[in-house]
């Protein structure tokens, strides 16, 4: 039988909204005038809009509150990864609704737009007809990515270029995440465009990543007779698969007792933190590459800090480019990142202080300079933020950890996921302490 045009049926796991049918004959009316279920559809498709950007649970809740205001509703929502399910009331009705998206993503140019859409509102919302309205939100909705899959691969591999010079390793080693990582992130963000799932991404991004750190080291060895000792930066390469959004917005989401989201956030996180260690672990054993200590460079402590800021910066603009953050806002949490992660690692080497100590006052440090960018530009925070201190996520800690877990060496296992989640629990402590300092609205729990 054949399907009517008119039809919002779809064969699609998860069927799309056909926001434009919903909006019905009313859509020249006045926002402000339009009926409950026109309102409920306003305010639940900016949530969901906002929620598919990668944002927390609180910044949706907010945005969604502020609209519902202006429009003279009440609105109770309760939001987890990927699903919102809400509550709108009025004098005489109410009208609840769920939403939900195909996956979860990091989009902060979106995020930045919607919080532009949230405030424009704020301001001129009740002039707006309903339709004028959506298309506003389909502009935003249909904003293609600012990057194509050839530059995302190019600032991973500037990213774990540079992060893998800050976790002790030297030129070779640079040169090779350099076009493991950049060939990783360019299969992973391919497949990523064509809806392929998650997961087949994740894994294909990160056996090709360290394929390629493999193939070109053993190529060095070959033809210039390097130290095989450089093979250890291997895990540099596979680090553009760090989920920095979900791990750092999931501890935001728990400490404003968002549980759901927040618990759902880090499982996500965890998850794909674990599919990836486990494909770099394979391809390890298969390949015999171990996850050994780098060779020092015999840098001086100051030579060593002058190297690290520009390294830190590059790192984190290389990972803002990936998040689809603009060059200006990528530059800017370049900067920040330079400040903090710097900061971080002078602190571990110059005094006696432990590296989860460190990792609270790094993102403590990003958190508060985050917050006065923020005043300064409107970018919002957690778009400069989480690039930030992503750099500062123990990438390599928790893959030494389930490589040694997975050559039966427990002890050393256990130790390494032990430092990794000392360092991964204070840095979004450090957050929600600058959050606290710097937000009187998010410091209360009204």
């Amino acid at each position: 039988m054949p399907k009517n045009s008119d039809s919002p049926s779809s064969t699609k796991n998860h069927m799309s909204i056909p926001w434009a049918k919903v909006i019905g004959e009313h859509g020249q009316t006045p926002v402000i005038q339009s009926s409950l279920k026109e309102k409920a559809t306003i305010i639940g498709r900016t949530g969901l809009i906002l929620l598919s950007c990668g944002t927390g649970a609180w910044r949706v809740r907010d945005s969604m509150n502020s609209l519902a205001r202006i429009l003279g509703v009440s609105c109770s929502a309760d939001i987890g990864l990927v699903t919102i399910e809400y509550t709108c009331f009025d004098t005489q009705d109410s009208i609840t609704n769920s939403l939900s998206l195909v996956s979860s993503g990091v989009n902060t140019d979106k995020l930045a737009d919607m919080e532009y859409f949230v405030s424009a509102f704020e301001k001129e919302g009740a002039f707006l007809s309903v339709a004028e309205v959506h298309q506003m939100l389909d502009q935003i909705m249909q904003k293609k990515a600012n990057y194509r899959p050839f530059y995302q691969g190019l600032a991973a591999a500037f990213a774990c270029c540079a992060f893998v010079f800050l976790l002790g390793g030297g030129p070779i080693e640079m040169i090779c995440s350099f076009f493991g990582a950049g060939l990783g992130n360019w299969l992973k963000a391919t497949m990523n465009s064509k809806h392929m799932t998650l997961f087949a991404g994740l894994a294909a991004g990160v056996a090709t990543a360290c394929l390629t750190y493999l193939l070109i080291s053993r190529g060095l060895e070959l033809t210039f007779d390097i130290n095989v000792g450089h093979e250890a930066g291997y895990i540099g390469s596979m680090l553009f698969a760090i989920p920095g959004f979900p791990f750092i917005t999931s501890g935001l989401d728990i400490a404003k007792t968002d549980l759901r989201s927040g618990i759902e956030r880090l499982v996500h996180a965890v998850t794909i933190i674990i599919v990836a260690t486990l494909v770099g672990w394979i391809v390890a054993l298969a390949s015999d590459l171990k996850p050994d200590s780098f060779i020092p460079l015999g840098l001086s402590p100051l030579a060593l800090m002058l190297l690290r800021i520009p390294a830190s910066f590059c790192g984190v603009f290389g990972f803002s480019i990936m998040f689809n953050s603009p060059k200006k806002m990528a530059a800017t949490a370049g900067v920040i990142g330079a400040i903090a992660n710097t900061l971080r690692l002078e602190l571990v080497d110059l005094t006696s202080m432990p590296p989860a100590a460190a990792a609270f006052i790094g993102a403590l440090t990003a958190g508060l300079l985050a917050s006065m960018v923020h005043r300064k530009m409107g970018y919002p925070r957690i778009s400069l933020t989480v690039p930030s201190i992503v750099i500062m996520v123990p990438g390599l800690y928790m893959y030494r950890a389930m490589y040694y877990v997975g050559i039966g060496t427990i002890a050393s296992g256990a130790q390494w996921f032990i430092n990794a989640a000392m360092i991964v629990l204070f840095l979004p402590l450090g957050l929600i302490v600058a959050r606290i300092l710097m937000d009187p609205d998010w410091r209360h729990s009204s």
